[in-house]
């Protein structure tokens, strides 16, 4: 393309949709209010999740540790309490008065270095004092009315836990843990009772929570009884009682999660708990469920702040975009007026250009044309200077020719892209050994073919004849650069395109012919797949070889690309896209059709075998009508589709209804087709065409397409199918 083609073709159209720009921006404006909103809505109800999940497992841990604690303190407890049975033996009341001092002295070592004991006492059968690590001599004081004397009585050997007390003695805050004595015999012999300092818990479940007030800690008894919490429970207040978590320590489950109402102060907590040990006591913590929505709304409230920012910035950008959109339209009516007349005439400029290059692809086709006919004209003459007797080799010369014009047809066509396609599934690792022969005949006996498939090559889809036709134009080719003799190999494999300028990324099947030719220089090899581009003498060939090359690939979804070197030779790359499908395909030009009779047409049928030949040009009509005839074929022709239906829709009934696609008249073949399916959808009818355009629009219709140059075989299967 000239420089000047690229200035008039890089201009602008002078139209703009204002309206549609319009529409756009306040789809902007709508989406930057909705996806805020939906981002916002997702965001808060995913970090209010995380915040429960979190809470949740804050608890649990809480309640890990406090229940190691619980348990160390309260087994150190136990062997204190078995060490001051084993020392008392089976000792009465008047023993254990009787040596008070050793006894004082030796609860005194063992209770003295542990900072939870509050005081070790023994107290006899009738629930007086007789020992302790506190006092010496023991004050006069009786638990016999007491609750952890008498439950300690009834539950021995097991420990029971006393609800929080007062010391009698030393009014300490406490909660006890008591173990009674039996003699061998069985009868009651007292009562060893361990009171535990509450603050030693508090203090403790305090630092867990890191004194945050809204998190809960405690120790509480099977029956809810309240032993330790922190913050401490309401004076008035000993028990928890009917919730969820009483209900789980009555069943005597080993931990869990719950959402409560909390019976003690009335505040909704996320509760985790877990028994301790083998004990019948329970540590629990728990987080306000408030607490954790008001923490979360202030996050949320933030991040709302924070991104109403820029979506403010967005929605004061729309309003000023439509704004300036109402007077670039004013401005760009204006600018159309001016920009119009350059356009026109640059327009002109290029049709006539256009028109120029026509004219030369028009005397090249002409010319190769001639020569065919001559060749026709002259085997014609010979043949009626005798009398057409003995016909065979001029009618053999006709048919030559007539098969060289075919082809030239065909590659003009395709480098137009108007040439039909049929394409099928190939395997290179069969395919192409099977087309070497080929090869080996166009490129001739002084050139060496060499070539190299892998085994595990990719399957594609594309024209067989299309690529065989490539193939040989590319070996034409260099045989032409290697007049005496050379190497041409052919190597197949798979390769993966990244990053590529033209062709898509993905898999793909690339043959690479490489000849030891003279080479291209930079400005042929650029060139080279020019349509009519050529360096040959006059007369010697069209340029169409490499053009096709090209075609072929891009039709099958490839490319093609060549590199040389002059002097060393030339390698052209096609690039053909893998085939994904697990099984082969019939080609396109088989693809769709209607089998079997018609029904439902609105006269009875004619005989067996009837086709309506929907066909304007006469001389075709004949030689397909003649054809037919000889398959035993009763044929009416018809010149246009108008008249066809007319024929249908008056009762004519057929077999097959073959109809050409390009037709003068209201109607063409695809609206015929479209007509009769929808009218009588049992009619069999069959489509003709010679344009690739009309071939890719024709198979949207569902009927079977038949491209043209079709020979007799084609025919007859379509005919008996």
């Amino acid at each position: 393309m000239h420089s000047s083609d690229s200035a008039a073709l890089d201009l602008p159209l002078p139209l703009r949709n204002f309206a549609g720009t319009r529409r756009i921006l306040l789809m902007v404006l709508a989406a930057s209010i909705m996806f805020p909103v939906a981002f916002l809505l997702g965001y808060g109800y995913y970090d209010y999740q995380r915040r429960m999940s979190d809470a949740n497992d804050i608890a649990d841990r809480i309640t890990r540790v406090a229940d190691e604690h619980a348990s160390k303190v309260l087994d150190l407890n136990r062997q204190m309490s078995m060490r001051v049975v084993d020392l008392l033996g089976n000792s009465d009341d008047a023993r254990i008065r009787a040596n008070q001092k050793p006894i004082h002295e030796r609860l005194s070592e063992i209770g003295e270095s542990f900072a939870h004991v509050a005081g070790i006492a023994v107290f006899g059968s009738t629930g007086d004092m007789l020992a302790s690590n506190r006092f010496y001599p023991v004050p006069a004081v009786s638990v016999a009315t007491r609750e952890d004397f008498l439950a300690g009585q009834a539950m021995r050997p097991e420990p029971y836990f006393s609800l929080p007390l007062i010391g009698k003695v030393a009014k300490s805050d406490v909660f006890t843990t008591s173990v009674g004595r039996s003699a061998s015999d069985g009868h009651f012999l007292g009562l060893v009772s361990i009171a535990l300092k509450r603050d030693y818990f508090a203090s403790f479940y305090s630092d867990l929570s890191n004194g945050d007030p809204g998190v809960t800690v405690g120790l509480y008894r099977r029956d809810g009884g309240i032993l330790v919490r922190e913050p401490p429970a309401p004076a008035r207040i000993s028990h928890a009682r009917n919730s969820e978590f009483t209900s789980a320590m009555r069943s005597n489950e080993l931990f869990g999660r719950v959402r409560v109402h909390s019976s003690v102060d009335g505040v909704e907590r996320i509760l985790a708990f877990r028994r301790v040990s083998d004990y019948p006591l329970y540590v629990a913590s728990g987080f306000p469920t408030a607490v954790i929505f008001a923490n979360w709304w202030r996050h949320f409230a933030l991040i709302m702040a924070i991104t109403a920012v820029p979506c403010i910035a967005v929605w004061l950008l729309v309003l000023f975009s439509l704004r300036q959109l109402r007077a670039q339209q004013s401005a760009w009516e204006r600018w159309q007026a001016e920009v119009a007349m350059r356009l026109s005439a640059e327009a002109s400029s290029r049709q006539l250009r256009r028109m120029g290059a026509l004219g030369n692809l028009v005397a090249n086709v002409a010319h190769d044309f001639n020569n065919l006919l001559m060749v026709v004209s002259a085997n014609m003459e010979l043949a009626r200077r005798k009398n057409f007797n003995g016909l065979e080799r001029e009618v053999l010369a006709v048919e030559r020719a007539t098969t060289g014009a075919e082809a030239l047809a065909r590659r003009l066509l395709s480098v137009a892209r108007k040439q039909p396609l049929k394409q099928e599934p190939i395997d290179f690792t069969t395919w192409l050994p099977a087309v070497a022969g080929l090869i080996e005949t166009a490129v001739g006996e002084k050139i060496q073919v060499k070539v190299q498939v892998s085994p595990d090559m990719w399957w594609v889809r594309a024209d067989t004849t299309e690529l065989e036709f490539a193939i040989i134009n590319i070996a034409v080719n260099a045989r032409d650069a290697m007049p005496h003799g050379g190497r041409f190999a052919i190597r197949c494999q798979n390769v993966r395109v990244t990053a590529d300028n033209v062709l898509a990324d993905g898999e793909y099947a690339l043959l690479a012919f490489t000849d030891s030719g003279e080479g291209m220089n930079e400005v042929t090899a650029r060139r080279a797949f020019e349509p009519l581009f050529t360096t040959k003498l006059s007369g010697a060939g069209t340029g169409l070889g490499l053009a096709q090359v090209l075609a072929a690939c891009e039709q099958a979804g490839g490319t093609a690309r060549l590199d040389s070197v002059p002097g060393r030779g030339t390698t052209v790359r096609l690039y053909l896209p893998r085939w994904h499908s697990a099984r082969p395909m019939p080609p396109d030009a088989a693809e769709t059709g209607n089998a079997g009779p018609a029904h439902g047409m609105p006269a009875e049928a004619q005989s067996p075998g009837s086709i309506l030949l929907v066909e304007d040009n006469e001389e075709v009509a004949a030689g397909v009508a003649a054809v037919l005839a000889t398959f035993g074929c009763d044929v009416r022709h018809e010149l246009t589709a108008d008249k066809a239906f007319d024929v249908l829709n008056e009762g004519g009934r057929f077999d097959l209804v073959l109809s050409d696609i390009q037709m003068p008249g209201r109607l063409n073949g695809i609206d015929l087709a479209e007509k009769v399916r929808g009218t009588w959808p049992a009619q069999r009818i069959v489509l003709m065409t010679g344009y690739a355009d009309e071939f890719e629009r024709a198979r949207h219709t569902g009927v079977t397409i038949l491209a043209k140059p079709f020979n007799i075989n084609e025919l007859r299967e379509l005919v008996q199918g």
